[in-house]
């Protein structure tokens, strides 16, 4: 039973790592597919003559793709956060303001799945509250691609909206506030797989009212799990063999609650990570009647409102990751 427990435990363990090796796999192959294009790149101007200009553009223009190229996997050294590999949840709540406030997280939502489809990220919505008119009171969307959460980590936070209110007759200036909060989908830990050298096994004779029912054989069993300090143990069955497997199975369920417990405690911990939907823990402001968009924590603004409403949220992304470092 210990020895499938292992076993399980190492399989995990070695997909882990062939999936860490095809990507470092991928990594080399892209460097040195680069360094091939270079070196072919310096052959052909080596040849060349000064009056082949037209050979000279094909270089330059050569030269140019090559260096995207680099810029991307540079890109790519952004995500070396622990989860960022991982698919995500996005959260979208709307905060005090009525009509107007869940307008605006339907608007958010919309921008967020047309950028998910741009990046051929797959989506699900998992829960939605529908609001009056058609907004959105909260909603939950599930985001499945290449390094999901490292993409859309940074967005977590307050998106403050300005703009005339469309929805009253005076169409005043009115502030709109959403939370997003992004969090990666970790694993389920439904097994728990115990290493061999982390259980001290003991057997001891059962106790019994006397008589026949005395077991005079060492057929219980007491199992000690180390890093824990754990204990399960079994007298039910005359044997050992029995009675060892019925304590393994306590103390994996032991241990699952154990990792459950814990589980539940770091999600509470980055819960309290939310911000209050208010002023003063905006992360970027959507000024639509004076069209400008500004992220607070890198000062980046533009201008094009409508573009990245409609999907286009790399420049804002981006900039925050490359902010981190």
């Amino acid at each position: 039973m210990l020895q499938s427990f292992e076993i399980l435990e190492n399989t995990c363990l070695v997909k882990k790592l062939i999936k860490e090796k095809c990507q470092l796999n991928k990594l080399i192959n892209s460097l040195n597919s680069i360094r091939q294009e270079i070196n072919d790149i310096s052959i052909l101007v080596n040849l060349s003559s000064p009056k082949d200009t037209q050979l000279l553009h094909e270089a330059i223009c050569e030269i140019i793709q090559i260096n995207k190229k680099i810029k991307k996997i540079e890109f790519y050294k952004m995500f070396s956060h622990k989860n960022d590999h991982l698919n995500c949840y996005i959260d979208l709540k709307s905060g005090s303001g009525g009509i107007e406030s869940q307008d605006w997280t339907k608007i958010l939502t919309r921008m967020y799945l047309k950028w998910a489809d741009k990046k051929k990220f797959k989506t699900k919505i998992i829960e939605q509250s529908v609001g009056e008119l058609n907004g959105i009171k909260s909603t939950t969307i599930y985001m499945s691609g290449n390094y999901a959460f490292g993409w859309m980590r940074t967005e977590t936070g307050i998106h403050r909206l300005v703009r005339k209110n469309p929805f009253s007759s005076d169409h005043k200036r009115h502030t709109s506030f959403t939370s997003v909060f992004v969090y990666p989908d970790t694993p389920k830990k439904n097994n728990v797989y115990i290493k061999t050298s982390d259980l001290r096994t003991d057997v001891y004779r059962s106790s019994g009212a006397g008589g026949q029912h005395v077991n005079r054989t060492e057929s219980a069993v007491r199992i000690t799990h180390i890093p824990s300090n754990i204990v399960t143990q079994c007298q039910n069955s005359r044997s050992q063999h029995k009675n060892k497997e019925q304590a393994l199975k306590q103390m994996k369920i032991k241990l699952n609650q154990l990792a459950t417990h814990k589980t539940n405690l770091k999600k509470k911990l980055l819960e309290n990570t939310k911000c209050n939907i208010a002023w003063g823990h905006q992360i970027r402001s959507y000024i639509l009647d004076n069209s400008r968009i500004k992220d607070i924590r890198t000062g980046l603004e533009v201008r094009n409102v409508q573009s990245v409403l409609n999907g286009h949220l790399d420049l804002f992304i981006k900039a925050n990751l490359k902010n981190e470092k």
